[in-house]
């Protein structure tokens, strides 16, 4: 048998646990209270000897046992559960919420959350996929669905989960581009600019990590991206080079086509004919016009063309 066969024969999960009703509990405790009373008084009163010996170790046996059985009752909270244990062996798990007894006054009962809990992770400074360096920090949003697992297969699942989200983060984040900059990264998925699909990853990611310990991931996302301060005014100028660029290209490309449309309108209009030498002066002036960055200034001819 393998090691990853005898580890999941061995893995403590949750299974129910029978218990009493506390008041009902309560109730007979009371009525062993009233006939302890009763045994007490008759032994006081009583002219037997034997019979108020009989009274009295029957006080001396119940007596400590009275006291021993409060230790039977548990109350369970809305999404709490408790885990029981009989001298170190799991006996179960009560997830039922109210006022609860059992018959064995000698479990240990130990409590545990079932809320939605928020964990957000420091920020990280990692390297992504192009080695720029940056720094990244994410919010977790968790539970536990299974109290023997979290209590039983790892060590303090809190501090557990803090780890295991940011060793999920630093993979995650070395995996993927910051932006999408270079030719090679062109139609992938990048750290700012698919925030929905890193979510689902970073979520999955995170819950295979956690599901070993009886956690559940509800959501996990990055709550801040940046460049390291290094590297942050470089990058800054690469953007901006980049923007201009594709700026500059759309200008120029609609330049082109409002140029072609005038003069086809021109020509088909007949409004006026142009050799090739006032077809491409005509061009040269209307792009400069089109794509400058400054308003031009006309120059009106009041006399003829030539």
């Amino acid at each position: 048998m393998s090691d990853i066969v005898r580890r999941k024969e061995n893995i403590t999960q949750d299974f129910e646990k029978k218990t009493l009703n506390g008041f009902l509990g309560i109730f007979v405790h009371i009525f062993v209270l009233g006939f302890i009373n009763l045994l007490l008084m008759g032994t006081l009163g009583s002219s037997e000897p034997a019979l108020a010996g009989l009274a009295f170790l029957v006080i001396i046996l119940t007596g400590p046992l009275w006291l021993i059985y409060w230790n039977s009752y548990i109350i369970i909270a809305p999404n709490e559960a408790a885990t029981v244990q009989f001298f170190g062996k799991y006996s179960g798990t009560v997830n039922k919420e109210g006022f609860h007894f059992f018959l064995n006054p000698f479990y240990y009962k130990q409590k545990i959350s079932l809320r939605i809990r928020n964990f957000e992770s420091a920020r990280l400074k990692v390297n992504d996929v192009n080695a720029n360096p940056i720094d990244i920090g994410a919010v977790v949003v968790w539970r536990v669905f299974d109290a023997a697992e979290a209590l039983f297969e790892v060590d303090h699942y809190d501090h557990y989960v803090q780890i295991q989200s940011e060793a999920a983060l630093r993979a995650m984040a070395t995996a993927y581009p910051y932006d999408i900059i270079e030719d090679k990264d062109i139609g992938g998925i990048s750290l700012s600019s698919h925030q929905e699909e890193i979510a689902e990853l970073l979520q999955a990611s995170v819950e295979d990590r956690l599901k070993q310990a009886g956690i559940e991931v509800l959501e996990a996302r990055i709550s801040h991206l940046a460049y390291s301060q290094e590297i942050a005014q470089a990058m800054l100028r690469r953007q901006q080079a980049s923007a201009v660029v594709a700026a500059r290209t759309e200008i120029v490309k609609g330049a082109v086509g409002m140029v072609e449309e005038a003069l086809t309108q021109l020509s088909s209009k007949k409004i006026i004919e142009l050799d090739e030498d006032k077809k491409a002066t005509m061009v040269s002036n209307l792009l400069v016009v089109l794509c400058s960055e400054t308003d031009t200034t006309p120059v009106v001819n009041t006399g003829t063309i030539y």
